[in-house]
């Protein structure tokens, strides 16, 4: 493994042009190989949709590998330390902050959680009496005060849910527990995994495999630590500004406000829901400051703040994304619209350098054909995340 990096490391990794394998021919291949190739590739794209949550994982494995090696990258600026040790250092402080942060949350966040979860069933309950004066039925008739005892007179129905629960929450933890192995083992020996995928290409093909690949790597690199920077301060921003209004739970609010990032456009518009319900018990004032005061964070964050942090990664038109989250989250669920974006975002660059460059032969996105081109160094390839 490499030693510390220094500063040759660039955002954007140059890929060259693949060389041609020979003299052009304008011989066609026969109807039994045009045919094979497409039976191939059908059987393959039916083997990729079964298998599509199960990749999905493996992708959210690759993504903490690439926040993993972002940080062994940052600690290689103040520790002359082999990889492998930055790597071990990288997971000891992760794991650490990780304990502190069960400790601390242990004493607070449940009963801020209970305490808010207690407002919002009183606002949703009153705000369903007032839609019923006009023969509105929000959330059912089944809401309110008989939950309870809807919940507890069927014994049957009970064990039904806690199954139901128990269920859901041993999957979650069981696909935490593989993204983080998995993210660990990427993390660790990023350069074999990647090699094990170029030599599925021809070989005078594999420079150019190789070096997408490191640019897929840059690019999941700044998505990721660029979306830990912006959900860090929308949570410190948002408890703030509720702690000065005057809301309670300004905490578990700024948090679930911050951790929305994660799903642009959507994810914003769904956390203000929680912080008007906190408010309405407080009078129209409070709720007006407070609605106020997060569109106003939230539109400095997603204007300004935001597209200044993701500019080196993400350069996709806004509709495209909003396009993708639909889209994945329809087909896929939570994980597809948690990973809309750094899908979108790699699978951008893949059409571009293999459909469109080589492809196509269209060099308007080739930055080996660009002025600047030369004045960017190549990386070693062995200081890569390469995943």
């Amino acid at each position: 493994m490499s030693s510390a990096l220094t500063g040759q490391d660039r955002p954007h990794e140059v890929a060259p042009r693949a060389p041609p394998d020979g003299p052009a021919t304008d011989g066609r291949p026969g109807y039994l190989a045009t045919s094979i190739i497409l039976l191939a590739t059908c059987v393959a794209l039916f083997l990729v949709w079964q298998t599509t949550p199960s990749l999905l994982v493996v992708f959210a494995g690759v993504l903490f590998a690439a926040f993993l090696d972002a940080a062994a990258r940052a600690l290689a600026l103040v520790l002359p330390l082999d990889r492998p040790w930055r790597m071990a250092l990288v997971l000891v402080l992760l794991t650490a902050l990780a304990v502190f942060g069960l400790v601390w949350g242990a004493g607070k966040l449940p009963e801020q959680t209970r305490l808010l979860l207690m407002v919002m069933d009183a606002q949703l309950d009153l705000l369903q009496k007032h839609l019923l004066t006009y023969g509105l039925e929000l959330l059912g008739p089944d809401w309110g005060r008989d939950f309870t005892q809807w919940l507890l007179s069927d014994q049957s129905r009970l064990l039904s849910h806690a199954r139901l629960v128990l269920g859901g929450a041993s999957s979650v933890l069981t696909t935490a527990l593989v993204i983080t192995f998995l993210g660990i083992l990427f993390g660790f020996d990023p350069i074999s995994h990647r090699e094990s995928l170029v030599l599925l290409v021809k070989p005078s093909y594999r420079p150019r495999m190789r070096a997408v690949m490191n640019e897929m790597g840059n690019v999941l690199r700044l998505w990721f630590v660029g979306q830990l920077i912006r959900i860090v301060l929308m949570t410190l921003c948002v408890w703030g500004a509720l702690y000065v209004i005057g809301l309670p739970g300004p905490f578990v609010l700024g948090l679930q406000a911050g951790l929305s990032n994660f799903v642009p456009y959507l994810g914003p518009i769904a956390a203000a829901i929680p912080i008007a319900l906190v408010a309405m018990p407080l009078g129209s004032s409070v709720l007006i400051w407070a609605v106020a005061v997060y569109t106003f964070i939230q539109s400095v964050e997603g204007y300004v703040i935001g597209p200044l942090i993701q500019r080196q990664a993400i350069e996709i038109p806004p509709g495209w994304t909003l396009v993708a989250i639909v889209l994945l989250g329809t087909l896929f669920g939570v994980m597809g619209i948690a990973l809309a974006m750094p899908l979108v975002a790699i699978g951008r660059i893949a059409i571009i350098r293999f459909y469109a460059e080589d492809y196509l032969g269209d060099a308007r996105h080739d930055p080996a054909a660009s002025p600047s081109a030369a004045e960017v160094r190549p990386v070693d390839s062995r200081t890569q995340m390469e995943l």
